[in-house]
This record gives structure tokens, C-alpha cells and sequence, in this order.
């Protein structure tokens, strides 16, 4: 049984609770894990606990999750999704410059190829990487967009997808190929994004939010805890559980290395929150 049940990606069916990949790799998103077998044991872990969709990069590493990914899973289940993204690069000094130019798209994307062992890639997100935390980046995505359209009529993508991108962004991709997703930053605490989510909503493209937990700086408030401690739960699994219960079209994509932690992000599927708790986090911003 699929955990909180499921949502399409073009044809592709997954798991509506999904699980972000990015922390398997070393500190700062850079080298091998500390605990490689660990690392090996929560990918199957999750699948066993119904999860059909996993979120990773060749850039997290790099190349490190997805190796990991191959030789955890590979070969992978019927049901089993794999969603990348292109769009950055890691730089010596681990730092996350763009890397939109053809050659870059195209690099990326039969790295991904290789190193999680395919021949087409199920979903791949066209990334807008923030220099200095800008966002929206004001630019046109025409030109890189239009080489992954490319790729995917030579068969190597299945469906495209956006992340870190405004809702002008998401209209021109559209002219240009269907979208089947976008990931933007997303959690009870920060709802920048609250009327792209929406808008998207309307149209059915489903929504997914990075940073589900708050990311690199996690979640902290009197409030959730507090509204935790009402549902016998954990803070985190209330800022979870609230995703999906914001709107029909999310999917959350929550990260750990931990296999009890992983557990603990599943459970949250089944987590039902009372209106005035809903009430409360909604007032959280």
C-alpha cells in the first residue's frame, strides 16, 4: 500500500510520501557516506515500507547517491520512480553553480543515465540553481528547456519536470513540452510559494516541496510543538502530515540517513490532523 496514497506523473504512479536521497551522501552534500551500509539499508527500507518515488541528482555528491541508488535497488522494482534534476553542477570549492549551457544538460544527463544503471529516466527536473539565494532567477528557461525537450523525443526522459522556478517560469516550459511536476522550496513555515501552489493545483501538476522538514535549518516553533504534542506525534511528522492535508496535489519528499527517522516520515502518511490543529499551522507563517 502506497503511503498517503498516490498522485501521477504523466503515466508514472507514485507513492504521494516519496524520500529525498540528498542526505545519503557525505557531509555538505559531498562524498561517500559516513555509513555506507546504512546508507544501502534506508533506500530498501523504503521501498519495502511502499515508497515508489525517490528524489536524488547526479550533482549530490557528486555522483555518490546515485551510485548508491544502482546498487541498492538496481534492478529496480516495476513500480519503483526515479525523479532527477540538471540544472547545477558542484564546484571544487562544494559550491552549486548553474550549469544550463547544452553540453552541460546534456552531460548531466547521461551521467544520470549511467550512474543509477537506465536507459531512460523516468523524471528529470530542470533546475534553476540560486546564485546568492535569488529566487525567482529572472531569466528565460526557453533555451535549457528546450534541449531536455530535445532529449526526451530521443527517448532518453520519459517526463520533464521544474524546480525553483516562478509561475511565469512554469508558463513558458508549457509552450514548450507538459510538465509533470514542480519541486520549490515548501514547508509549514514557509509558504512563499503558496499561490504557485494553487495555481498548479487547478491544473493538475503535482507539487513538490524540497526542504519538506526545513532543510539544512530544521523546523523550530513553540507552535508545532505544541500541536505535536496534542496529535501524540512528533513536530516532524506534523509538518509532514500538514503537507498533505495543504492540497490533493503535493507530494513530500522527505530526506534522512537514518533508518529509524525514514520510519518515523512514513508513519506521518497515516497521520490525520484535526481541524483546529490545521487551524493552527495554518496561522504559522
Amino acid at each position: 500500500m502506497s503511503p498517503g496514497g498516490t498522485l501521477t506523473l504523466g503515466d508514472l504512479t507514485v507513492s504521494r510520501m516519496g524520500y529525498g536521497a540528498m542526505r545519503l551522501s557525505g557531509p555538505g552534500i559531498w562524498g561517500p557516506p559516513s555509513d555506507r551500509e546504512t546508507a544501502i539499508a534506508v533506500l530498501r527500507e523504503a521501498v519495502e515500507l511502499g515508497v515508489t518515488h525517490i528524489d536524488t541528482s547526479d550533482f549530490y555528491g557528486p555522483h555518490t547517491v546515485n551510485e548508491l541508488i544502482r546498487e541498492a535497488l538496481h534492478p529496480y522494482p516495476d513500480e519503483l520512480h526515479i525523479v532527477t534534476k540538471v540544472g547545477a553542477k558542484r564546484s571544487p570549492d562544494k559550491g552549486w553553480p548553474s550549469a544550463l549551457s547544452r553540453e552541460e544538460l546534456t552531460s548531466a544527463v547521461h551521467d544520470n543515465l549511467r550512474n543509477l544503471g537506465v536507459d531512460v529516466l523516468d523524471v528529470v527536473n530542470l533546475r534553476l540553481a540560486g546564485e546568492h539565494g535569488v529566487f525567482p532567477i529572472p531569466v528565460s528557461i526557453t533555451e535549457p528547456f528546450e534541449v531536455l525537450a530535445e532529449l526526451r523525443q530521443q527517448g532518453l526522459i520519459r517526463h520533464l519536470g521544474l524546480s525553483h522556478v516562478s509561475a511565469e517560469q512554469v508558463k513558458e516550459a508549457r509552450a514548450i513540452a507538459p510538465v509533470v511536476c514542480v519541486q520549490n522550496e515548501y514547508n509549514v513555515a514557509n509558504r512563499a510559494n503558496d499561490d504557485l501552489l494553487d495555481a498548479l493545483a487547478a491544473i493538475n501538476i503535482p507539487f513538490v516541496p524540497y526542504f519538506p522538514l526545513g532543510g539544512f535549518t530544521p523546523l523550530q516553533s513553540g507552535v508545532l510543538d505544541d500541536c505535536a504534542r496534542r496529535v501524540d506525534a512528533t513536530p516532524m511528522q506534523v509538518a509532514l502530515a500538514w503537507l498533505l492535508q495543504r492540497s490533493p496535489n503535493i507530494l513530500v519528499i522527505p530526506g534522512t540517513s537514518s533508518p529509524s527517522h525514514l520510519r518515523e516520515n512514513v508513519a506521518a502518511a497515516k497521520l490525520e490532523l484535526p481541524a483546529d490543529v490545521i487551524a493552527d499551522l495554518d496561522a504559522l507563517v
